[in-house]
């Protein structure tokens, strides 16, 4: 799985098509053709996939059992809009109209790489959100990850001495 990392500023054409950075593609290898999965993701801002990403994720998704609501609800929600996309020649990839008027897409987006996909956000969208980032970041920091316990490195011993 690729680890991704970024925050890309890109443009939308008139027809829908928004060119991958190189940077991104770099990142995420010349693992056999660059497949996406496109849907709508939390927070009024669009997903993409790699398609072994998407493949690991729905096979986790297709074990829920759908005669429960929430899960039938999430389901609905994950597959909708859901769109696979294969770059072309200029290293574009065309988001469906539905999607972009679900994002509020018109022209400038952000493309943020986080672990192993890709948030796409309207701009106005993601500055705003950036702008409302806490102005105490180190208590959320404590409070989410307080608990969890962070070797020193890659080569420390669990062990302390």
């Amino acid at each position: 799985m690729p680890q991704l990392l970024g925050e890309y500023e890109c443009k939308v054409d008139s027809k829908g098509r928004m060119r991958l950075p190189s940077q991104l593609i770099k990142q995420l290898g010349a693992e056999g053709t660059h497949t996406f999965i496109i849907n709508r993701g939390m927070d009024n801002c669009l997903m993409l996939y790699p398609k072994n990403v998407w493949d690991v994720i729905i096979k986790r998704i297709n074990q829920l059992n759908t005669y429960k609501k929430k899960n039938r609800d999430f389901v609905r929600f994950i597959y909708r809009g859901a769109t696979e996309l294969v770059l072309d020649g200029s290293d574009r990839l065309n988001i469906p109209n539905r999607l972009t008027e679900y994002a509020g897409i018109e022209k400038d987006i952000i493309l943020f790489a986080i672990n192993d996909r890709v948030e796409v956000w309207s701009k106005s969208k993601y500055d705003n959100l950036i702008s409302e980032e806490p102005d105490q970041f180190s208590d959320l920091a404590e409070e989410v990850m307080g608990h969890v316990e962070l070797s020193n490195g890659p080569d420390s011993d669990s062990d302390e001495e």
